[in-house]
């Protein structure tokens, strides 16, 4: 005998099962149509509380989208012996084209060097005063794309660095380093943010299913009376916290959508400026789902857990 056979001879009809759950849903959902104002109210208050830590959380993704681009663009500074003249670099530069992981290099003499430093240093005077340059030639080392990433990078530092023409070898990522450490700590932030909002959402729910039980006391006495089962009565509570969670989540996508598309142009403007073709990434559908998901889940647990206190409190006397 198989198992729906066993389960219809102990009166269970999964077409009944379903049937009674939809009428409760919608019964549910009609209810709070009919009160639009407070519950248009506490779904914008579920809304906010996500709409923060999502929002957060895109910005950080395109954050790092840009990052991991300036890591991928990661350059080299060859600083020369000061006895190196600037023949001597530019023959050293042809040399190193011909290398396997360089891509392009720039040369850098000791004069524009030093005109480069008196234009940002603000120095100039001082710099008039000497009798001769201080500076070093200087070669700018473009990697090819697929040995800029940072281990790969550092491979082809500590061979520069066996040069004998080469004092000094720089690879110009360390800020982007500390830039991706922040990085990681505002993903803990927001990581620990989420969860106090979530747990204040847990709250929100749970105190508008209270305040919804307290003003069906009567109508839960009754049922009671006529042999109605815990499930029965908690059944539409559970579908109210269901439909506050998930029209919260929808609130907060919009919210967050809203906000990204006012600061797309802007982001845009700015990134032309620095020659850049970068443009804000919205919420994808993955992510939408996993919020509409997490936020309907967060309704249902908030009205079960307050089902579950103050309902067994209610008894016919």
């Amino acid at each position: 005998m198989s198992k729906n056979q066993n389960l219809r001879r102990r009166g269970f009809r999964p077409d009944i099962w379903f049937q009674r759950h939809a009428q409760v849903a919608i019964s549910s959902l009609g209810r709070l149509a009919s009160l639009p104002l407070s519950s248009l109210m506490t779904s914008a208050v579920i809304g906010i509380a996500l709409a923060l830590p999502i929002g957060l959380h895109v910005l950080l993704d395109n954050l790092q989208s840009v990052s991991g681009g300036w890591e991928s663009g990661a350059s080299i500074s060859l600083f020369l012996k000061q006895e190196i003249s600037d023949a001597q670099a530019e023959t050293l530069a042809q040399k190193l084209r011909q290398h396997q992981r360089i891509d392009s290099i720039q040369v850098i003499s000791k004069d524009s060097a030093l005109q480069e430093f008196r234009q940002l240093s603000g120095f100039g005077e001082a710099l008039d005063a000497l009798d001769s340059n201080p500076l070093p030639a200087l070669l700018v080392i473009q990697p090819k794309p697929s040995f800029s990433t940072t281990e790969t990078a550092q491979l082809l530092v500590r061979e520069l660095g066996l040069l004998p023409e080469a004092d000094i070898v720089q690879l110009d990522l360390q800020w982007v380093r500390r830039l991706q450490a922040i990085t990681r700590i505002a993903q803990r932030g927001v990581l620990v943010l989420a969860s106090l909002l979530g747990l204040a959402v847990l709250l929100i729910v749970g105190n508008t299913i209270r305040l919804e039980i307290q003003h069906r006391h009567a109508e839960i006495e009754i049922n009671k009376l006529i042999g109605a089962t815990d499930a029965f009565i908690r059944r539409p509570f559970l579908y109210t916290g269901f439909w506050y969670g998930l029209f919260g989540g929808i609130i907060a996508w919009l919210l967050v959508a809203i906000s990204i598309s006012l600061l797309s142009g802007p982001v845009a403007n700015l990134a032309v400026l620095y020659q850049s073709a970068f443009d804000l990434s919205s919420l994808g559908i993955d992510t939408v789902l996993s919020l509409l998901a997490g936020s309907a889940g967060l309704g249902l647990a908030g009205s079960w857990l307050a089902v579950g206190k103050h309902l067994s409190a209610i008894e016919p006397s």
